[in-house]
């Protein structure tokens, strides 16, 4: 079964250099799989600062990692021709989480929808370019009508999003990276939004990279789940059994920190851990060790002297805690494969 997008113990230290010797490490070694003849919903989460974003511009191709490879279709991105970037540059689209910085205010909206036509040369006359921009408007959820010829001022914070969903769907894209799609529109609009998200996948068979620190959406939308903290995998396996029985201490905070609708229930007071903010990103010269230590409760010996493994818990989870050692280890990328292939 053949991998579409693969990303293999991917590494990415930001800032090294002559006059900076240290560097950020942003991203710690992360394998991800995505199945080409198998369409899913793959959940990053995280806090702020935890490498979500990094991992996506890494996907994209937009940055290259320090270590480790991603691969498309079998093929490094950093060895493919010309015509192979441009199939991947089709095939796996973004929506980012500021559609603002996507629009020019002179000029009309129409213009995100044009372009991407013009340059993969989609489309050979002006009745197929509008053709397929309202084709890809409607999947999304807009009304063509009330849409184009408009500027983007003239349009809410969830139409303009919209477009950029309709702007990835214009390529016939295998895979789209969202990130944060949804944490700058209104409440109002974001089930709206993530429902047009989880169609893609029900209806066209395209997989999603959903990259977002809120495990409410990760929970309603995807499959699988990722939870990063400064970098590295802390847990991972089925959105089910993540948020509902989360193992790792970290996860177990998260989850712990969701608002619950009940006004006697108090929030985030009972919870048996520091919920103070993360210190920041790992740096390389940081002293080995878990990276969650000084934040844990649980903390041992060990956890000061050698980063946990990944511990496969169950069939469909791992956790890189040694409160699980008695449990068999396995790599991130036995794991990604695992689940790409469930």
């Amino acid at each position: 079964m053949t991998s579409l997008l693969e990303a293999r113990q991917v590494s990415r230290v930001f800032g090294t250099g002559l006059l900076n010797k240290t560097g950020t490490l942003a991203v710690d070694g992360v394998s991800l799989v995505i199945k080409e003849d198998r369409p899913s919903i793959t959940a990053i989460a995280g806090e702020s600062g935890s490498g979500k974003t990094t991992l996506a511009r890494l996907l994209l191709g937009m940055i290259q990692p320090t270590k480790g490879e991603i691969l498309y279709k079998g093929r490094s991105l950093t060895s493919m021709d010309r015509q192979g970037r441009e199939e991947f540059r089709r095939q796996v689209q973004a929506i980012f989480q500021d559609p603002y910085e996507s629009y020019n205010p002179v000029y009309k909206v129409d213009q995100v929808l044009t372009l991407p036509l013009r340059k993969f040369r989609l489309t050979h006359s002006k009745e197929q370019t509008h053709q397929r921009m309202e084709e890809s408007l409607r999947m999304a959820g807009l009304r063509p009508e009330e849409t184009l010829g408009r500027y983007p001022h003239q349009l809410s914070g969830g139409q303009r999003q919209r477009i950029m969903v309709a702007r990835a769907l214009l390529l016939n894209p295998r895979i789209i990276l969202a990130d944060e799609p949804v944490s700058m529109v209104d409440a109002s609009l974001r089930a709206t939004i993530l429902e047009s998200l989880v169609k893609l996948k029900r209806d066209l068979g395209i997989s999603l990279v959903y990259i977002t620190h809120d495990l409410t959406t990760a929970y309603q939308v995807s499959q699988n789940i990722y939870i990063l903290y400064r970098g590295s995998v802390a847990e991972l396996g089925s959105v089910e059994e993540v948020i509902k029985h989360p193992r790792h201490p970290y996860t177990r905070l998260l989850v712990s920190s969701i608002p619950l609708p009940d006004p006697d229930i108090r929030w985030g007071g009972g919870s048996e851990m520091d919920t103070k903010s993360a210190t920041g990103t790992a740096h390389v010269d940081d002293a080995k060790g878990c990276k969650f230590v000084s934040r844990c409760p649980f903390a041992m010996a060990e956890c000061r002297h050698a980063p946990p493994p990944l511990y496969r818990t169950e069939d469909d989870r791992a956790v890189a805690c040694y409160l699980y050692k008695d449990h068999p280890t396995v790599s991130g990328g036995e794991m990604a494969e695992s689940f790409a292939s469930a």
